[in-house]
């Protein structure tokens, strides 16, 4: 997630001297924007240009684990899609990545106008090695109610209503599951870079074994796609037509806004920086609840219940 603020930052320069290639050599230093959570910066030597990312131990609250992270980064990169692992320190935060020179990075836009190869880059990944773990974003949903539930942060107005109506989506998705496939996650159009050739996929925090139609239907949701372009991007990606597919992934990013709507409160409840996590929130919730009570929602659970 492109947002934060969680306590914790060490020095960069002391977490560069503990990385090998970066230990006693004269250094060329950037803070790369965009990301908050965690801090990224850009580190240059006579013999290395590469992307240092040093995040919080309290990302873990938010279901973030750093060794798996590690082993899919090094995993979507052999895919060819994610950019090449130089280092990682267990248990300090810190991962190092080759700095993709000339890369254009996406913005919600940029991606729109690019589905196609969006879904490419995103099927390269999906056919690459298996990842660690595996991720299932109801179950995500419920962790993080039970945070907000046992540290008393502020619930928005009218989310536990939808509970029900969120546990039925939950069932109509069981119904008839696609075949798993190593998934990032958390698609926001920032985590791609074009460098004119092809796409490259970063930061793998939330990736993990996943359906293809949740990728597609999160990436609809973080880029506010229309339906028409959701539509577009599912049939890019399977080469095909198929409104049971599309109806699929419409209802994982419904899961996905309300999900990732607890992250954003999470995050409300534990930062002192000036970010508008309540408002990041209740853009996600307000999208949710809008589509929960869509005449069209019922439809999309006849479609995925019955696999038609």
């Amino acid at each position: 997630m492109e947002a934060g603020g969680l306590s914790g930052r060490p020095s960069p320069d002391r977490v560069f001297e503990r990385i090998a290639i970066l230990a006693g050599q004269d250094r060329v230093v950037s803070e790369l924007p965009g990301g908050l959570t965690n801090h990224n910066y850009r580190v240059r030597t006579a013999s290395h240009d590469v992307v240092v990312r040093i995040s919080p131990p309290s990302t873990g609250l938010l279901a973030v684990d750093r060794d798996q992270e590690f082993r899919n980064s090094l995993a979507a990169a052999s895919a060819g899609v994610g950019a090449e692992v130089i280092d990682y320190l267990p248990g300090q935060g810190v991962l190092v990545v080759a700095f993709i020179p000339d890369a254009i990075t996406y913005d919600d836009a940029t991606l729109a106008a690019n589905l196609t190869r969006v879904a490419n880059a995103v099927r390269c990944l999906h056919a690459g090695p298996e990842f660690a773990n595996r991720f299932n974003i109801f179950a995500i949903q419920r962790r993080y109610l039970t945070i907000m539930r046992d540290k008393g942060f502020r619930l928005p107005d009218g989310y536990t209503d939808v509970l029900a109506t969120a546990a039925r989506m939950e069932v109509a998705l069981a119904a008839n599951p696609e075949e798993l496939a190593p998934c990032h996650n958390d698609l926001l159009a920032a985590n791609f870079l074009d460098t004119g050739s092809d796409l490259r996929i970063v930061d793998y925090e939330y990736s993990g074994a996943n359906e293809p139609a949740f990728e597609l239907g999160n990436i609809a949701q973080e880029a506010h796609l229309s339906p028409e372009q959701l539509a577009a991007l599912v049939a890019a990606y399977y080469g095909r037509e198929d409104a049971a597919l599309i109806a699929r992934a419409a209802l994982w990013s419904i899961a996905s806004a309300y999900a990732w709507t607890l992250w954003g409160t999470i995050q409300a409840g534990l930062d002192a920086g000036d970010f508008d996590f309540w408002g990041w929130a209740m853009d996600k919730f307000d999208r949710a609840r809008r589509a929960f009570a869509s005449p069209d929602f019922e439809q999309l659970l006849d479609v995925v219940g019955a696999g038609r």
